[in-house]
Formats: structure tokens, sequence, C-alpha cells
């Protein structure tokens, strides 16, 4: 990968966890998030969506747009190393009405989406907004999903 930027906040990756020696951030919570997922114990693996291609057509008031969204985190939520969770992280201070539409967009539509195909493993998208607390709520996504996923079953069982 190469790629050109004007950026200078960055985050030097740990080489066992991301294929991008370095993370591109938009914002100093943003390298603390990195430094969350280098260190995270469920971590596998994960990327700075920074000219990667990864993308999320949405609409605001009608007008088709376009998600980049922050990162791609692959990681272990109980499941084991066959069943990893594929997890879109958006990291946001200020918190407009086009990030209420993306998030909207992404848990309404493209999770489903995507996971009903069955085809690209299981997704989640979570959003993080304090980095104080970074670390606990990565784990805190990964025990929800896990929590979806026994609901979905025992609601299986049930009917």
């Amino acid at each position: 990968m190469n790629f050109n930027t004007a950026k200078t906040l960055r985050w030097e990756t740990d080489s066992r966890r991301c294929h991008v020696n370095w993370a591109i951030c938009d914002s100093t919570w943003e390298q603390e998030f990195c430094r969350v997922l280098d260190a995270h114990p469920k971590v596998r693996r994960w990327v700075k969506n920074q000219s990667m291609g990864f993308e999320v057509p949405y609409q605001m008031a009608g007008v088709p747009r376009r998600y980049i969204p922050d990162f791609i985190v692959v990681m272990d939520d109980g499941r084991g190393d066959d069943d990893l969770l594929n997890l879109v992280c958006e990291v946001k201070g200020y918190r407009g009405e086009d990030a209420k539409e993306k998030k909207n967009t992404m848990e309404t539509y493209w999770v489903p989406g995507v996971n009903n195909t069955g085809k690209f493993g299981r997704w989640a998208f979570a959003e993080f907004r304090d980095p104080m607390v970074m670390e606990n709520q990565l784990s805190a996504a990964a025990q929800e999903e896990v929590n979806h996923v026994l609901d979905s079953m025992l609601a299986l069982e049930v009917a």
C-alpha cells in the first residue's frame, strides 16, 4: 500500500496486528484508539481505513453520500479463531446529524445485510466517543455481539 498524505498525526502500528506500518490519524482520540487496538488481548488484527477503499453508501436528506468508517477491527468475541468478529469502528468526538445517520445506516441496513449473506463472516458496528473508556468499550462491543447471537439462538429454540 502506498499513498501520499499531508496529515502529520500518526501511529506506528504493531506489525503483529496491523499490516500497514503507520496509521494516519485524524485526531489524538484516533491515536489513542490505535494504542488500545495494539494492546487489547481480544484484537487479532486491525487497520485504519485510510485509503483502503472501504465505504458505505447512505442518504442524508435524500442526497446520496459515502461513509468512510475509521477502523476495521478483527477480534475474538469468544467464538474462537475460526469465527472472528469483524467490527467496524468509528471514533467520534462531536456527533452531528450526519454521524447519527451513518450509525443508523450501519446498524439498520449494512450490518444486517452483510451478515444475512453469510459470505463475509460476522460483522458489527461500534461508535467510540470517549477516549478514557475506549478499552472497556471495545470489550463491551464484543460482549454485546455475543449476547446478540445468544439471544437470537434462544429465540429460535423457543419458536
